[in-house]
């Protein structure tokens, strides 16, 4: 079976890439190792780019590629920004991919596609309605309506995952920064937050879209994902803590009051993460294509403190 994998530079890209070598013909924006590779395209997503090139022959498109969530977008435009290489880019080449013959395509989603809460005792799940509240979650979106669209109007088969944040090793962004203050053992003032959040290890999510590659059963279908083990801010930073080898230290603020002093320096959204719920029931996923996480929440965080030992990070 012949893959396309889109963004084999990025987090996720790099570890499908080891995954699947012997199977892959990359396409990345980016110059870099995988130039050295006989099956290499270089590539923007975009709504103007041709790909008819790579894609001959191949079976299966996985992708990853995309304009990331930033938490300080500078762009003039960001919605513009976002749906041009999220949505318009992605129907391109998933429309070039049914005319060549492609059998499946793979679409790395978002849960920001559900929306950035869900209610406490309602998880987010796969038939929901699509509520993105922001630049990234409304393209995504866009792109899945799209596809869903290409899908019934072609033999393309799509498949949808949708994850919440990922970690492991080498984690950037806010996990990387709670990883940090983990090995530090810095006292946090989060010991009265009891919010539940999903999360997924790269090798869950990794686990999944290997399934999804040619599972009868995935065709045409939204997947949610994540470990299946959903934790709150304080679980989380005890784990990481205890990872290091260490005892965590919390002390207890009323979360109104967080919220209060968060929203006097500008730091709300940071505080609705800590202390917000954000869950997603993976029960159709599992019993769709009869998958389970491979690692545990413990030994996803173990795997990440493990790299940052190796590299002195922290």
């Amino acid at each position: 079976m012949k893959l396309l994998l889109t963004g084999s530079t990025g987090f996720l890209g790099r570890a499908l890439q080891k995954k699947l070598d012997d199977h892959l013909t990359i396409l990345t924006s980016r110059s870099g190792e995988m130039e050295n590779s006989s099956q290499f395209f270089r590539k923007t997503i975009s709504s103007e780019e041709n790909f008819s090139d790579c894609l001959n022959d191949v079976d299966v498109v996985i992708h990853t590629a995309a304009r990331v969530h930033e938490m300080n977008d500078q762009a003039e435009d960001p919605l513009s920004e976002f749906m041009e290489t999220n949505c318009f880019g992605t129907l391109n080449l998933a429309r070039q991919a049914a005319r060549a013959g492609v059998k499946r395509f793979i679409f790395l989603s978002s849960i920001k596609v559900n929306g950035e809460q869900s209610h406490p005792d309602k998880p987010f799940r796969f038939d929901d309605l699509r509520k993105p509240a922001d630049p990234y979650g409304i393209s995504k979106a866009r792109a899945e309506e799209g596809l869903v669209k290409i899908a019934a109007e072609t033999k393309l088969e799509v498949t949808i995952i949708r994850p919440p944040l990922v970690y492991g090793p080498d984690v950037k962004a806010n996990f990387a920064a709670l990883l940090r203050l983990a090995s530090k053992n810095v006292p946090l003032p989060l010991g009265s937050v009891h919010n539940r959040r999903s999360f997924v290890a790269l090798d869950n999510l990794v686990s999944l879209i290997v399934t999804c590659i040619d599972h009868p059963k995935a065709a045409n279908q939204i997947f949610l994902v994540s470990d299946d083990d959903d934790v709150s801010t304080v679980k989380l930073f005890t784990i990481m803590v205890e990872a290091f080898g260490k005892e965590a230290r919390l002390f207890s603020i009323s979360p109104f009051l967080l919220r209060g002093i968060a929203r006097l320096v500008g730091k709300e959204s940071i505080i609705d993460r800590l202390c917000g719920d954000l869950r997603l029931d993976i029960g159709h996923t599992k019993k769709t294509v009869d998958w389970t996480p491979v690692v545990s929440v413990a030994d996803g965080v173990k795997i990440c403190v493990s790299k940052s030992l190796t590299n002195k990070q922290y």
